[in-house]
């Protein structure tokens, strides 16, 4: 089956202008990135180009013929210029008050997609700037990327369509915990953290929000007895999280951090090379920062490395030990934002082995 890409024209392929409507050279601006990226796709990748655009009353007074084709015509010879070319164009000339089918995100254009057992919808994408493209998606059945939200660029986008989204679900369940993380590498570093230990959800906090990967933790563990099931557990599910979102670590630069918190220095530095190893310098002389033992920091720390199957070589210097455990989870978070960055157009195993 063919899968489709389904592709807005106004604010995806060009910049759209304040009134909406480009019906003039002057108007015109492609988009940032729009050329080598889709340039990338239309080679390395087995998509059927669909153009979906409303031009709201083309044809009437209010948007004559004439100042339309010229431009648009002008559009698609400098995107075949560039190796991008279209299989089909849909445009739909109504105006909104109509209440037209044919106008997205409406499906009226598209019939012939739906339904057709020769097209892949599910495994297909629109590709739009608006929230009507993403209500077209869910229309069509098949997936949106919307330029704009959540840090979506063409790069991005083409990123996704090469390589996968790097998202995972890892549930753990024992009689002493239950667990519940989500992640998403590329994310922009939205977070939903709750253990039942305050400064310990503060922490994780850190490594979504400074490792720009939108993060949900929900743990239920034996706090009656102490904290040390709910961290030890979360740090394993987080970490088999992380293995899993990496998949096959095609593209990543595999390395990565030092970073100063006012008197402290911390340092963490890790390698995604498939072999699990700890080392830490770092001391605590409080028994306890918030509700959570300083002794279980190291614990933390490698039952994460153990389970994402990564290498994690963590130093703090200073005084404060608030500072300095916040400091190494920062820069834990950036070490991970570094070391999975995806190059798709380098896209090669970090080895010389040939495998992680």
């Amino acid at each position: 089956m063919m899968k489709v890409l389904f592709i807005d024209r106004d604010g995806t392929l060009i910049e759209e202008p304040q009134d909406e409507q480009i019906d003039s050279f002057e108007k015109l601006k492609f988009t940032r990135g729009v050329f080598k990226n889709l340039r990338f796709i239309r080679e390395q990748l087995d998509f059927k180009f669909v153009m979906v655009s409303n031009q709201d009353g083309l044809g009437t007074d209010s948007f004559p013929e004439d100042t339309f084709w010229p431009v648009h015509n002008f559009i698609l010879q400098t995107l075949e210029g560039e190796g991008i070319t279209f299989d089909e164009q849909l445009i739909d000339r109504h105006f909104p008050e109509d209440n037209s089918p044919m106008r997205k995100p409406g499906t009226g254009m598209l019939t012939a997609y739906l339904n057709n057992e020769a097209y892949d919808l599910a495994n297909s994408y629109v590709i739009g700037d608006r929230d009507t493209d993403r209500q077209l998606a869910e229309n069509l059945g098949c997936k949106a990327l919307i330029l704009g939200q959540n840090g979506m660029t063409w790069d991005k986008i083409a990123e996704i369509l090469f390589a996968g989204e790097r998202t995972a679900e890892v549930k753990r369940t024992t009689k002493e915990t239950d667990i519940f993380v989500r992640l998403n590498l590329d994310g922009t570093g939205k977070t939903d953290i709750a253990t039942g230990l305050g400064f310990f959800d503060h922490m994780l906090e850190q490594i979504g929000k400074h490792g720009m990967m939108d993060l949900t933790i929900h743990t239920k563990g034996d706090l009656e007895v102490d904290e040390h099931h709910t961290i030890e557990d979360t740090a394993l599910a987080l970490g088999e999280c992380i293995l899993q979102a990496l998949g096959d670590k095609r593209g990543i630069e595999r390395y990565g951090y030092t970073l100063p918190m006012d008197d402290c220095l911390c340092q963490v530095a890790l390698d995604f090379g498939g072999r699990p190893w700890l080392v830490w310098d770092a001391e605590f002389h409080r028994e306890k920062i918030g509700e959570m033992p300083t002794e279980m920091f190291l614990h933390f720390f490698k039952s994460l490395s153990d389970a994402a199957k990564m290498n994690l070589n963590i130093k703090a210097e200073g005084d404060n030990e608030h500072h300095k455990i916040e400091g190494i989870f920062k820069a834990l978070a950036r070490s991970l934002r570094m070391a999975v960055k995806r190059d798709i157009y380098h896209y090669e195993l970090p080895s010389t082995k040939g495998m992680l």
